[in-house]
């Protein structure tokens, strides 16, 4: 899944590494690019989907989950196509969750490597750090990045999601990730290479204050739903639905699994392809 924006200069060597053995399909929305993005996907055998004005990048995540789970798929990565983060690692994050280990993966920028040597901005990296900290105390979790453009989720959980009540801006990502950790869903993580490059897109500076800001707000949500103070509209949805569906079929076999398959397509299970 590849939400892009004025991506045309890093595109194919984003498509170019994406292992399409594995790979069913590749799901790609343009967010009113100004540049070739789209005809460069179209002569990279994509069919882009294009958007008539810019929706905002957590607007072009809506589309791209929707046309994934609309083709049926198992397991759904994105990676952002300005190839910061590496494509190789799509088939990795989406065993963790075939082989029923995870149902969301993050590809951290931060564990196992020195992000700022390998060219992260040093600013990044202590708001990245510091956010992080903040995060982790708020939603109870030790994660080692928030921020990360490239993600995996099993379809059972990204269908549960009322992800349209999300912002349509940046900070839809911290967003999923507060709806995830409510639905107690189990968070894994891999170590990605960090990439910044000339051609590779990053916010400017009063865009990240704003985000940084969001953040801060997400997690302020998170905790007062937590201790029922106060639901938010994109918190506001029944729990621990990702744990029930797991205890569901751990205690189910032979053919009662037909009931638990009617208990997954409820829960929004898709089909058997990775987009």
């Amino acid at each position: 899944m590849l939400p892009a924006y004025n991506a045309e200069a890093t595109l194919s060597r984003t498509v170019a590494e994406l292992d399409r053995d594995v790979i069913d399909g590749v799901v790609l929305v343009d967010d009113a690019s100004r540049d070739r993005t789209v005809p460069v996907a179209r002569e990279l055998g994509l069919e882009p989907i294009c958007h008539d004005r810019n929706k905002g990048y957590g607007g072009n995540q809506k589309t791209c989950y929707r046309a994934a789970l609309d083709l049926g798929a198992d397991v759904i990565v994105m990676v952002h196509p300005d190839y910061q983060y590496s494509p190789l690692l799509v088939p990795a994050m989406a065993s963790m969750i075939a082989y029923g280990e995870y149902d969301m993966v993050l590809g951290s920028r931060i564990l196992a490597q020195n992000s700022v040597a390998r060219g992260m901005p040093r600013y990044k990296y202590v708001s990245n750090r510091f956010l992080t900290f903040v995060e982790n105390f708020a939603l109870s979790q030790k994660l080692s990045e928030y921020h990360t453009g490239l993600r995996a989720f099993s379809s059972t959980l990204l269908a549960g999601l009322p992800i349209e009540r999300n912002s349509d801006d940046f900070i839809f990502d911290n967003q999923i990730i507060a709806q995830a950790i409510t639905a107690g869903a189990r968070i894994g993580e891999v170590s990605c290479p960090t990439r910044y490059a000339a051609d590779s897109s990053s916010i400017d500076l009063g865009r990240s204050i704003h985000y940084g800001l969001g953040v801060l707000r997400t997690c302020a949500d998170f905790w007062v739903a937590k201790h029922g103070l106060h639901r938010p509209g994109y918190l506001d949805f029944e729990p621990g639905k990702m744990t029930t569906l797991r205890s569901l079929a751990d205690a189910t076999t032979g053919e009662d699994l037909a009931s638990v398959s009617e208990q997954s397509r409820k829960l929004g299970t898709c089909g058997t392809r990775l987009a």
